[in-house]
């Protein structure tokens, strides 16, 4: 079976599969585009089978103690008071926030300390080449060195270049009909713990997330069919935002002023990554590469977890890439289809276009967040069903009477 493996992507999926992979006695080489690791990012939360596998790798207590310490999830009104509110301490399991809220580049930061004393680590370089032959995959990096690998995984974000390499054309993405913005503010006295949702007319919405580092996460979002923005340069969507969010209220000054001098600008319209396979040869993809199912999905720290686990317990099973790849692909599916699986109307009815939808948004969300109603609500949000792939196929024991 494979023994030199490239990973391509240094974020959560690839520091995952660095570490399942030389755990097991694979080499392992990761190639990162950026400079050095990149520890920013917005939340993510975990959930059902990401946990089970952050806890196999003795992470989970970590996670949690790295969490951004978010309490609940509010919605917040035109004059600036709780229409609704879930505090997830009432809801006895995860629900809009999780028991383990983290920022990204936290969670990636703890796969990566676990990571890189087996796997070798190459940053500001990335992929240009991948010649397949029967035996080996020569890949060619920007840098202008070429190295030989029995397989390569694929593990880079929603854009990626690596992907197209080897699948040209293939990506049929679903587009979101949203827009966001995220980025880094000053905190101030009045930031609490919980997740503060501000929707105003035009589809927009302003929100407010605290995290450990004394900042606030901001986010700014419109519901709109995409028309480009996410090619523009900074410049150009950051105009764009100052002119949409203009007379937004609540704390849009605030944000917008934040904006200004924020060093984490991330922009982006919102489109989901359809693949007809996820491995072709020797090169197999994971994570968003793969799947996207956008932040609307919620779950995509948890499927990059788990997918690393599958893939790379799967290419410890088996015989041959091929078979690997084959039932990587089989177990992963059904959960990345229920994931993506967002009818079309749901963010337009989530970000209502007339204060009159806001106003019924805000009811029903006041309504479920009724302690009765509230936690039988929060099984929408807590992972664990049959969609979840059997992570018991890969035990230590049970990949070794694979093997």
């Amino acid at each position: 079976m494979s023994t030199r493996v490239l990973i391509t992507g240094a974020s959560i999926a690839g520091n995952a599969l660095a570490w399942w992979l030389s755990r097991a006695g694979y080499e392992v080489a990761v190639v990162e585009r950026a400079p050095a690791f990149r520890d920013g990012g917005q939340n993510v939360d975990v959930r059902g089978a990401g946990r089970s596998v952050l806890r196999e790798m003795g992470l989970e207590a970590a996670a949690l103690a790295a969490g951004t310490g978010e309490k609940g999830t509010a919605w917040i009104d035109g004059r600036g008071r709780i229409a609704a509110r879930f505090l997830t301490a009432e809801l006895g399991q995860d629900g809009p926030t999780a028991e383990m809220e983290i920022l990204r580049g936290d969670l990636a930061q703890l796969l990566f300390e676990a990571a890189r004393g087996t796997a070798r680590y190459r940053f500001g370089d990335h992929v240009v080449a991948i010649d397949q032959r029967d035996d080996v995959a020569i890949v060619r990096f920007a840098s202008g060195a070429t190295e030989r690998f029995d397989a390569v995984l694929v593990a880079e974000g929603v854009g990626s270049a690596t992907r197209e390499l080897v699948f040209p054309g293939e990506n049929r993405p679903r587009w979101m009909h949203m827009t966001m913005a995220y980025f880094t503010i000053p905190r101030v006295a009045e930031d609490d713990r919980l997740w503060r949702w501000y929707h105003a007319p035009g589809g927009r919405s302003v929100s407010l997330r605290p995290d450990r580092h004394g900042t606030t996460r901001a986010m700014l979002c419109v519901q709109k069919p995409p028309e480009g923005e996410q090619d523009w340069d900074v410049a150009r969507q950051k105009t764009w935002l100052r002119e949409t969010f203009a007379d937004v209220g609540w704390q849009g000054p605030r944000v917008l002023a934040g904006m200004a001098d924020t060093s984490d600008f991330y922009f982006d319209v919102l489109r989901q990554v359809r693949m007809p396979r996820w491995s072709k040869g020797r090169v197999a993809l994971c994570g968003d590469a793969a799947w996207c199912v956008t932040p609307l999905g919620g779950v995509g720290a948890t499927l990059a977890v788990t997918g690393a686990r599958v893939l790379a317990g799967e290419m410890i099973r088996a015989a041959s890439l091929g078979t690997a790849f084959g039932a990587y692909d089989k177990a992963m599916r059904p959960m990345v289809d229920k994931a993506q699986g967002i009818p079309r109307f749901v963010p337009r009815l989530a970000n209502p276009h007339s204060r009159t939808g806001i106003h019924i948004l805000h009811a029903i969300l006041s309504l479920t967040s009724q302690p009765i109603v509230a936690r039988a609500a929060a099984r929408l949000f807590g992972g664990g069903d049959a969609h979840e792939p059997d992570l018991s196929r890969y035990t230590p024991q049970s990949e070794s009477m694979a093997r």
